[in-house]
């Protein structure tokens, strides 16, 4: 027989905040794929590179999430030691550091499958996301060892996919029964395994506290963009200005008004198998617009944008919103108000990818913001007649 672990509102431990230390570092170097950028061919691999330091991260996540005070420090450690490789390895991703990526992945990803094992040969079974347990994507990552770039991107990317794959077509049942036959070719008693659910409270300060991670680089971005900008000037300061409403109203949309990072969202609206790949793509989202915020402070001085950064800017956005209203409406704000959430976060980034160019930087930030806070205003002009 199995038994269903039961979950207890908690925070996050002192081991779950240290590690997440790695995923700032994480960040940092994987906004720097996009900082810049002028090619989709960098936009993909940032989207394979950010991805796989996701996955790897949320593992042991979901580790501590079930474990709690019972998890294993060192196995965490050890975990933390590998996610800062890879994210050290992200300077050369095209040169020799892919194989220090792709290793230190693989590492990551084979002790996550045996941190669930106990000593006394017991496994439990997380059913709400199989991908910490079933280990099927790292495959396409040990042959790309043997590969040249750019097929071993494309053999990262196969990987992933995988995953996905998994993540969304695995039942519980299906893998009980998989994790049953492992044990029963074992030496000794047949172990049976506990199933074990997320604790949704405590993953959605987890996932939030990510989003935070990543709203902080979009900060550190502006930033040091300013302060090598030798020459500072007003167009600079309504610039800077600008970027930091912009990242406010993110937060607002994303944690102060959503949950887990996901804009608009309500607690317990979504189960894991959905939450968590819709937190991947909002955080892999935000990261590349931290990244891309860096060049918009840094274009000042041309007084427009190049279009590289006007388009990763607004697609961002327009993804944003689209998530958000689809978020918002599914919790029960209405049709009207996902309508009117969604339009201006369409219009005005179409607008100003298509007839931007020449628009300076501050103006074009200064939309972006009303293009992600329409939601926001929506919901302030409705308290009161709601009242």
């Amino acid at each position: 027989m199995t038994t269903t672990e039961k979950s207890e509102e908690r925070h996050a431990s002192w081991l779950e905040l240290f590690f997440d230390l790695v995923a700032v570092a994480g960040v940092a170097q994987l906004a720097h794929l996009v900082h810049g950028s002028t090619s989709w061919g960098d936009v993909g691999l940032y989207v394979v590179c950010f991805l796989a330091f996701w996955t790897a991260w949320m593992c042991f996540t979901v580790y501590g999430n079930v474990a709690k005070g019972a998890a294993h420090t060192m196995p965490v450690l050890l975990a933390m030691a590998g996610l800062a490789f890879m994210a050290a390895s992200v300077s050369d991703i095209h040169g020799s550091h892919a194989k220090v990526f792709a290793v230190a992945y693989i590492a990551v990803r084979a002790l996550a499958d045996r941190v669930w094992e106990s000593r006394r040969g017991g496994v439990r079974v997380i059913v709400d996301w199989p991908v910490a347990q079933l280990g099927f994507g790292v495959v396409p990552w040990v042959v790309s060892l043997w590969v040249d770039s750019p097929w071993r991107y494309g053999l990262w990317a196969l990987g992933l996919a995988l995953d996905l794959v998994i993540t969304f077509t695995v039942s519980g049942d299906r893998l009980v029964a998989s994790i049953t036959a492992k044990l029963a070719h074992r030496e000794g008693p047949v172990q049976h395994p506990t199933l074990a659910r997320l604790d949704t409270v405590h993953f959605g300060e987890r996932l939030g506290l990510f989003t935070i991670i990543v709203l902080g680089e979009g900060v550190l971005t502006v930033t040091d963009a300013m302060a090598s900008t030798p020459e500072w000037s007003a167009r600079l300061f309504f610039t800077v200005i600008a970027a930091l409403a912009l990242l406010a109203t993110l937060w607002g949309t994303s944690l102060n008004q959503g949950f887990g990072g996901i804009p608009y969202l309500a607690a317990d609206a979504l189960g894991p198998r959905l939450l968590l790949p819709l937190h991947c793509l909002v955080a892999g989202l935000l990261a590349a617009f931290a990244g891309a915020l860096g060049d918009a402070v840094e274009s000042v001085a041309e007084g427009h944008l190049e279009p590289s950064t006007r388009w990763l800017l607004c697609g961002c956005i327009a993804a944003f919103a689209v998530i958000g209203s689809l978020a918002g409406s599914a919790v029960g704000r209405g049709v009207r108000w996902a309508i009117v959430t969604a339009i201006p976060g369409l219009a005005i980034p179409l607008a100003l990818g298509l007839a931007g160019e020449t628009m300076a930087p501050a103006a074009f930030l200064w939309l972006l913001v009303v293009a992600a806070g329409a939601g926001l205003l929506r919901r302030r002009s409705a308290a009161p007649a709601a009242a």
